[in-house]
């Protein structure tokens, strides 16, 4: 029985092959589509569920609480760790782990001294035993306690030496650390929360960074992570509330709330509060996916029902020879069955395709060879069966209904094989979720374009910044200071922590001002830089003047928003006024006010902030040169600064590049987006064009005898056309709130964004009514420049 119907099926769409190639490739695109979201979303949401026990891991992490304020930090005081460790019993193993990028790196390869640049991380011991990653080389466990030592991944080991067995080599970090290497891992999941590849004693972090190398209580950073294995069957909530307790052991004169929360390894990819990704990604990729699929579906639909008044001889013929209706409606689901079979062969072709572009659009490395799991074959079966179901079963049904003797008397109307209303119906919902795609890239497009080139505050064009080595004297900053400001080009330059933008790091103090008797309930950021910083980022000073050169700092700027927070009139009230600032250990004078300018992305608002000098914390000089010749400048700057350090590595990074970056994400998506509209647009070019062919064909006589009548080929166009205007209007209304709605909750999560105007929607409107014209021009012109004659005869 499946074989005749499998026959029979592939029989009928041989004979209409035009219309079955339009279904296939709208359908192909749908699927290809499909499968390459699914590859992304597997990729994301399996993120690090590959360890032993992993549903015991957590991260310690942060809610510091400042007034009404709330910070979510990825991290917790450095003396944590060791508290919970040796005061409570909840956890197996607990382990820090420290980031520190751009370590400079000698090592010897054949012979040759090379050196380079690593991202690394200090990791203690205990961490191999929490996270279970085998080891290539080197034991059976990882070890780390000595200090000087190191373990790498495979592809670092190549990497450095060319080979993967590299136990007992050293390498040189710093200049000055010899680190033997003890042990060489598997490569580490793409997917995984961890982005480096060379992992070093926690021992030897003191010599890098002091702060998180000890056992304070006084601050944190986000580049320390504090991990745990739990023991089983605890009560989170139980053990959140022990350690409630420690600030007020351990920070009991902090104005600041902490509140220390326990995050679970599979939650921590996608939860924005503590840097992960949106959470609602997933669900937006996979409703992208569900429209294309829509879409696809709702061609083949309109395409069936259409021809389904053609095929009513003959369906009127099976049912007088014994035909059933559930025979017909089988009949047809074969050919919707092969159709869709044929589509997702095509489909996989396009992701296996496409697949290199989409990895270099996320910066990831999806592969064909990771899908061959059940998991993933269940996938393409429930996909391939939904959407033959959702293809064939309406008009499937439908033809099954026809009644035999007016199908072979020739009397069905087109009511009788579904009727131009359902298509209709099913052309808006097509034209509406492409005007939403539409609508939704444009505005998402307008905020990137307004975060990246308003007006920051600050200049950022044309200012390079230069990374210098933390441990030179304040002498020999100074000196290459000079030499740099002698070169022709170089307009301005300023010793600094960060820039404003594109900060690297975020560093926050407490304040009291003007002699109060307590601290302020909110922090302000500090942005530490010498007496040219207002200059060389053209700062706008609203009040007083700048700081005089000095060797500590005795008088600070600030902004405009610092008099906000504290609720004065006019920022002229803060000149004169004394602040103490992180812990009192600064007690300085307000010498100058300056223009608020945006510190971080538009996702966040501007902070209260300080501007103050302390050399011994610069770790950027930012040059502004001219335009006009910047590769020669920068050449002789390099020639300048490798004088002065020999043993290291020279680089620069333009600003303005850097504070792109920071929209890195959304430029991603915006490309997708791009991607998909288009797609979706594609794909109901397809499913129009098959409509048109039939509708052409119906009205052949029709068009014959309007021009024998007079009418050109313009009155024919707009007879053709004026139909799908009308829909894609109603699409229009349709559209229009609920992108509205939608992109006004996303924008909501820009503390500086743009507006929705009612423009987008109207240029999303006019686009698809230009393509869709465009799509039915050809076949209607054909027609049209026909003779009338032939025209005639053709009926």
């Amino acid at each position: 029985m499946i074989k005749n119907y499998l026959k029979i099926a592939w029989r009928n769409i041989i004979k209409r092959k035009l219309f079955a190639t339009i279904n296939v490739l709208g359908l192909a695109l749908g699927f290809g589509s499909s499968i390459l979201i699914y590859m992304f979303l597997n990729y994301n949401l399996s993120f690090d569920n590959f360890h032993n026990n992993e549903d015991r891991i957590y991260r310690i992490n942060t809610e510091e609480h400042r007034g009404g304020d709330v910070q979510y930090m990825p991290s917790v005081p450095p003396g944590l760790a060791k508290v919970f460790r040796e005061d409570y019993n909840y956890a197996e193993k607990i382990a820090k782990i420290c980031d520190r990028e751009e370590m400079i790196i000698d090592f010897e390869q054949k012979g040759v001294v090379k050196k380079f640049k690593e991202d690394v991380y200090f990791v203690e011991e205990d961490f191999f035993q929490i996270f279970t990653f085998p080891l290539l080389h080197g034991g059976d466990k990882v070890s780390l306690s000595a200090p000087n030592t190191a373990v790498v991944t495979e592809d670092q080991a190549i990497k450095m030496f060319g080979k993967t067995d590299v136990v007992g080599k050293t390498f040189v970090l710093k200049n000055d650390k010899i680190i033997k290497i003890t042990g060489v891992l598997q490569n580490i999941p793409k997917a995984s929360f961890l982005e480096h590849e060379l992992f070093i004693s926690f021992v030897n972090l003191e010599d890098f960074f002091e702060f998180a190398a000890h056992e304070t209580w006084n601050g944190m950073t986000s580049n320390l992570k504090t991990y745990g294995l739990l023991h089983p069957n605890q009560d989170i909530s139980a053990i959140e509330t022990a350690i409630g307790e420690l600030p007020k052991k351990h920070r009991p004169t902090s104005k600041n709330k902490h509140v220390y929360k326990l995050q679970p390894l599979s939650d921590i990819h996608f939860n924005s509060d503590y840097g992960g990704l949106n959470p609602v990604l997933p669900v937006i990729f996979g409703i992208v996916g569900l429209f294309l699929i829509v879409i696809a579906s709702i061609n083949f639909i309109n395409i069936s029902t259409a021809q389904a008044f053609y095929r009513s001889k003959e369906i009127g013929i099976r049912k007088v020879l014994g035909s059933f209706k559930q025979h017909l409606f089988w009949q047809f689901m074969s050919e919707t069955f092969i159709i869709s079979l044929f589509a997702l062969g095509i489909g996989f072709l396009f992701a296996f395709l496409f697949l290199p572009s989409f990895n270099n659009l996320f910066e990831i490395e999806l592969s064909f060879k990771d899908l061959f799991s059940l998991q993933f074959f269940g996938f393409l079966t429930v996909i391939l069966l939904l959407v033959s179901f959702l293809s064939g079963s309406y008009p499937g049904i439908l033809m099954s209904r026809i009644i035999p003797v007016l199908a072979l008397k020739g009397k069905l109307s087109h009511n009788d094989t579904g009727g131009s209303s359902t298509r209709k119906v099913l052309v808006v919902a097509q034209f509406t979720i492409s005007i939403i795609l539409i609508a939704s890239t444009i505005i998402i497009s307008r905020q990137i374009d307004y975060a990246v080139n308003t007006d920051l505050g600050f200049d950022k064009n044309f200012i390079t910044m230069l990374p210098i080595p933390r441990d030179i004297g304040e002498d020999k900053l100074y000196s290459l200071k000079n030499r740099l400001q002698q070169i022709p080009g170089v307009e301005n330059i300023t010793g600094c922590l960060t820039s404003p933008g594109g900060s690297q790091s975020i560093w926050s103090a407490n304040i009291r001002y003007n002699n109060r008797p307590e601290d302020e309930e909110f922090s302000i950021l500090s942005k530490l830089g010498d007496e040219d910083y207002i200059k060389t980022f053209d700062l706008e000073l609203v009040e007083g003047r700048n700081f005089f050169k000095r060797d500590s700092i005795d008088e600070v700027i600030v902004n405009e928003k610092l008099g906000e927070k504290l609720g004065l009139s006019s920022s002229h009230e803060l000149i004169g006024k004394q602040v103490k600032l992180n812990g009192n250990s600064i007690n300085a004078t307000i010498v100058g006010v300056v223009k608020n300018f945006h510190d971080n992305n538009f996702t966040e608002g501007i902070s209260p902030m300080y501007i103050a000098p302390q050399t011994k914390f610069y770790s950027e000089f930012a040059l502004k040169i001219n335009s006009q010749n910047s590769n020669e400048i920068i050449a002789k700057v390099k020639e300048k600064w490798s004088e002065t350090f020999e043993e290291y590595i020279f680089e620069h990074r333009f600003l303005d590049e850097r504070i792109a970056e920071q929209y890195e994400t959304e430029q991603r998506y915006l490309s997708l987006s791009k991607i998909f509209s288009g797609l979706a647009i594609l794909i109901g070019c397809l499913g129009l064009y098959g409509l048109i062919l039939f509708f052409v064909g119906q009205r052949t006589k029709e068009i014959g005898v309007r021009k024998v009548l007079g009418s050109n080929i313009g009155n024919i166009l707009v007879l053709f056309s004026k139909d799908f205007i009308k829909l894609i209007a109603i699409s229009g209304l349709i559209a229009t709130p609920i992108t509205w709605y939608f992109m006004e909750q996303w924008l909501k999560g820009y503390a500086f964004r743009t507006q929705i105007l009612w423009w987008y929607f109207i240029v999303a409107i006019v686009a698809v009514i230009v393509i869709t014209l465009i799509t039915i021009s050809y076949q209607t012109l054909k027609v049209a420049t026909t003779s009338p004659v032939k025209s005639l005869r053709s009926e």
